[in-house]
């Protein structure tokens, strides 16, 4: 590793300029790791945020609430699960208008002031009481304030704003709770009929889940695996992923390529340091240890610059960053940096110590 050190203090200015692309390289990941996380909070955290663990929907609905409809009988069958809760729940996306005009998009969750989904003494109050809506804390950013009255475009209906909860999102729309009878009748007017979208289901097991499944008429899926429902989730991840996996194939490519020229730029010092006795595995450590050194510094400066700049853009785009992801996706592109270079490595060690004496081998 000396001489790898040394080499690298030497020619610092080529260094410095490989750095700096694979710093951009760095950067690019790191932000892309945000947005797909940025992404599916904007998508699911609403539903990630309900104390529930499963969700029973009408079968080929495809974890989509928009394509299930169930009724008063499924829901028996889910109460009787030992070890369980089950409420019924509905989900619907509505325009709403407030008293100047200003247009808002709501997701509308609805469930009964008694359900497991309304733990707070406060929040069943508010199903309880008379009709409104509680609204998402990010509607407070739009000028909302509690009593101000809604009406939901379509229905018509009059709503007030009862309070704010926790911020949260479903299909990139802030959601509002209601009572499951007020959702019911904005979806369905007079003719609800008993209906809602799923059964919120806490507890119970795989086994107990099956045998509600048949009895109700119904198909299980976990919250996670129900995350697919959202409006565009399953799309913008893999278009994320996509993009992610060829950037990252692309910065392996691309320290492959400076890895060979360094090795070439290198041929007579490698050859120099066999004929003084070096081995092959001296002479890879060298040459693996100054490029892991570049990768380690340029890709940590990359991620930094990233981190930096999802503080600054604030709330403009869905953007999310945690250090563990971010440290996860350093690692993967030094790790792959570092395969990339594995291109080059027949030709460290194929170098003749005759190279030394200034001849062809």
């Amino acid at each position: 590793m000396f001489l790898a050190v040394r080499d690298l203090r030497v020619g610092r200015a080529r260094f410095v300029l490989v750095g700096v692309v694979i710093a951009l390289v760095g950067l690019l990941t790191t932000l892309l790791s945000g947005l797909a996380a940025g992404l599916v909070d904007d998508g699911i955290s609403g539903l990630r945020g309900l104390p529930l663990t499963h969700l029973a929907l009408q079968p080929g609905a495809e974890s989509s609430f928009s394509r299930s409809t169930l009724r008063a009988d499924a829901l028996g069958p889910w109460r009787d699960v030992k070890g369980a809760e089950a409420a019924p729940l509905g989900v619907s996306f509505f325009n709403a208008k407030t008293a100047e005009g200003a247009t808002l998009d709501l997701a509308v969750f609805g469930t009964p002031p008694d359900s497991f989904l309304a733990p707070s003494a406060e929040a069943r109050a508010a199903l309880a009481g008379r009709p409104g809506i509680v609204l998402s804390q990010e509607l407070r950013k739009e000028g909302v304030r509690v009593g101000d009255v809604l009406t939901v475009v379509g229905p018509d209906v009059e709503l007030p704003v009862l309070g704010f909860t926790y911020t949260g999102s479903y299909g990139h729309v802030d959601i509002a709770f209601t009572s499951l009878e007020v959702w019911q009748h904005l979806v369905y007017g007079d003719n609800a009929d008993g209906r809602f979208s799923a059964v919120a289901v806490r507890g119970g097991s795989a086994s107990a889940h099956a045998a509600a499944d048949a009895a109700a008429g119904t198909v299980t899926e976990t919250k996670a695996h129900a995350y697919a429902g959202s409006p565009g989730y399953a799309a913008e991840t893999a278009t994320m992923t996509l993009i992610r996996v060829f950037l990252l194939a692309i910065s392996a490519l691309v320290v492959g390529a400076f890895f060979t020229v360094w090795t070439i730029q290198r041929t007579r010092q490698i050859g120099l340091m066999k004929a003084l006795g070096a081995s092959n595995a001296y002479v890879l450590r060298d040459a693996l240890g100054q490029l892991a050194i570049v990768l380690v510094l340029a890709t940590s400066v990359g991620a930094a610059i990233a981190m930096a700049v999802g503080r600054l853009i604030g709330d403009a785009v869905p953007f999310s960053l945690q250090l563990g992801p971010a440290v996860a996706s350093s690692v993967t592109l030094i790790v792959l940096g570092l395969a990339g270079s594995l291109v080059a490595i027949r030709r460290v060690t194929s170098v003749d110590p005759i190279i030394a004496l200034g001849a062809e081998p």
